[in-house]
């Protein structure tokens, strides 16, 4: 099903679709400009406003960025950097960082090309899922640049600093394979497999309860610079407001059951 937003600012989309689908509660952003999918700057506000949006429809538990073809993308549309004002390139971070803001679990689905703009929206995403012929880079160097949308900042709290210079600083590309190793994704898959690793994964996120789904995503956000201290007190606070939970209750029910749960997120 495809989705008719009300939003003037999603009228008429720049590169991408969005589709729900209300059965799996899951809504996809889908990169729509095939072969490599370039990112233009006008796009990014627009992906901004779609993941609003998928974040605040009562039909979507799930959101899932994917792309059409065989690449995800190979980037950003390079000329826009230098037609955009510096007003315009100052909110990039802030476009490219809506996954990571959603409250809800944000899947992405990479295959082949998954370059620039195109690994950093990723990096912001709560899961990733690779194919053996997915390659990742941050390839800025080779124009003069630093990643500008996040992307080293996120690499690094994954990989560490040492590795991170290594692809940053060396536009080094990282098979599907090497970020499995590297714990920058959560599957690598045969590229024929990733729907299925998708729509699995979907459905496994679905099954939990979204209210304790949307607690655990801002309390590991929210821990991510903080002190083991902080970070266990933080964990407390929010341990005990689920404990009032009308899912908590049910969760506990449905074991001592022996049935599955019946979530409703509240």
């Amino acid at each position: 099903m495809t989705d008719t937003s009300t939003d003037p600012r999603l009228s008429d989309l720049d590169g991408f679709r969005v589709e729900i689908d209300p059965d799996r509660q899951r809504g996809d952003i889908i990169l729509s400009r095939p072969p490599m999918n370039v990112i233009s700057m006008g796009q990014r506000d627009q992906l901004r406003v779609a993941f609003e949006e998928l974040d605040a429809d009562d039909r979507v538990r799930v959101i899932v960025l994917r792309a059409e073809g065989g690449n995800f993308s190979s980037g950003g549309y390079i000329r826009g950097f230098l037609d955009a004002s510096p007003e315009h390139v100052s909110h990039l971070a802030d476009n490219i960082a809506a996954p990571w803001r959603c409250a809800k679990p944000v899947i992405a689905a990479n295959q082949g090309y998954t370059f620039g703009v195109g690994f950093e929206i990723s990096l912001a995403c709560d899961f990733r899922i690779a194919t053996h012929g997915t390659r990742y880079a941050l390839p800025e160097q080779k124009l003069g640049q630093i990643p500008g949308s996040g992307g080293s900042a996120r690499l690094m709290g994954l990989i560490g600093l040492a590795r991170t210079k290594d692809v940053v600083m060396r536009s080094r590309r990282i098979s599907g394979e090497q970020a499995r190793d590297w714990g920058i994704v959560v599957d690598c898959v045969a590229v024929d497999q990733l729907v299925a690793a998708t729509d699995a994964l979907v459905a496994e996120l679905v099954a939990f309860s979204p209210l304790a789904q949307r607690t655990a995503k801002k309390l590991l956000n929210d821990s991510e610079n903080a002190t083991v201290a902080s970070g266990i007190e933080l964990e407390g606070h929010c341990y005990s407001r689920l404990r009032q939970s009308e899912d908590f209750a049910e969760g506990v029910r449905a074991f001592h059951e022996k049935r599955s749960p019946a979530f409703r997120g509240c």
